[in-house]
């Protein structure tokens, strides 16, 4: 992985605490690991990714670096804090879906000038061809990110999360994510293999994209990326629909996740992503999925933005 250049642009480690009032709630041993505090914008798991997308970016001499996501994005708006960060341009072409207004991440990027740009369309094929003929118009080195940063390259900043996690001395028998575009999960997935074998990474997914596809793909051109010659398979991840009405639309489950854990923890998850994978964490425990002797991981992905501004609609 040292292989690979990487830009220094977060808090790290971020901490790995114990949940007690949840975890006496659910009857089982809860912990969290806050990457909801990575030190950037709002924090987020996206500052992981952008240590190594942002260092390839300037490797090939970008001046402007364009991205996407829906209107409320936390990968957006954390691309456009850490290019600020470097001195680098960020545009975001972001489709025209969710709230638009200046709420949440929209507001967060207005107070850091961010050009953005909203497309109605449902097919990031067009945002990415007009990324392209902006940059060729503009005349100027760019780099295009996928969106939520899941690209093989993003994926190795969460295979650099579970090597953190075994250095922070603990094991766990479960890790639980969010899975919004796929490179957190194919990245802990990955990492877990490589680094704590006995841990089962479960991913909750919030949108309806064909994630049993998208995650061993993009762990195997990690892993390829990483020289690692692994075998992937379906047993090394496991996938729960926890979309609820549809990506970007609060759920019932998910919101009654976010007051728990503000309520009992003093820790605010958000209704479009955390909120959705906490739940479905709560939904295991009262399956008995968990046993009591059993370490939880939850991994807090960020998203504070869409507080502001989903659940105000």
């Amino acid at each position: 992985m040292n292989t690979y250049p990487k830009i220094n642009l977060g808090i790290f480690p971020t901490p790995v605490q114990r949940l007690d009032n949840i975890s006496k709630l659910l009857g089982c041993e809860i912990y969290i690991k806050r990457d909801d505090l990575t030190g950037v914008g709002l924090g987020g798991n996206k500052v992981r990714k952008l240590e190594y997308l942002l260092a390839d970016a300037k490797q090939q001499g970008a001046e402007v670096v364009f991205t996407t996501g829906g209107a409320q994005s936390n990968h957006a708006m954390l691309t456009a804090a850490c290019a600020a960060k470097l001195g680098m341009k960020a545009i975001l072409i972001l489709k025209k879906r969710g709230v638009t207004e200046c709420l949440g991440n929209q507001l967060l990027e207005h107070l850091m000038g961010t050009e953005v740009i909203f497309m109605d369309t449902d097919d990031y094929a067009d945002i990415y061809a007009e990324m392209d003929r902006m940059g060729q118009q503009l005349g100027v080195p760019y780099y295009r990110i996928p969106c939520g940063g899941s690209n093989a390259l993003g994926c190795l900043g969460y295979v650099d999360c579970v090597r953190e996690i075994q250095s922070q001395g603990m094991t766990f028998s479960h890790i639980i994510c969010a899975e919004g575009s796929g490179g957190t999960m194919a990245g802990l997935s990955l990492g877990a293999k490589l680094f704590m074998p006995e841990t089962k990474v479960h991913g909750m997914m919030v949108d309806t994209d064909p994630f049993d596809r998208i995650t061993p793909a993009l762990m195997r051109e990690a892993a390829k990326l990483l020289g690692v010659d692994v075998q992937i398979t379906a047993d090394d991840f496991d996938l729960r629909d926890m979309c609820g009405p549809g990506y970007a639309i609060p759920s019932e489950e998910g919101n009654a996740a976010v007051s728990l854990m503000a309520q009992n923890e003093g820790i605010f998850l958000d209704p479009v992503y955390t909120g959705k994978a906490f739940a479905g964490l709560i939904r295991m425990a009262e399956e008995g999925a968990f046993k009591a002797h059993e370490r939880v991981l939850f991994v807090h992905t960020g998203g504070a933005g869409g507080l502001f501004a989903v659940l105000k609609n």
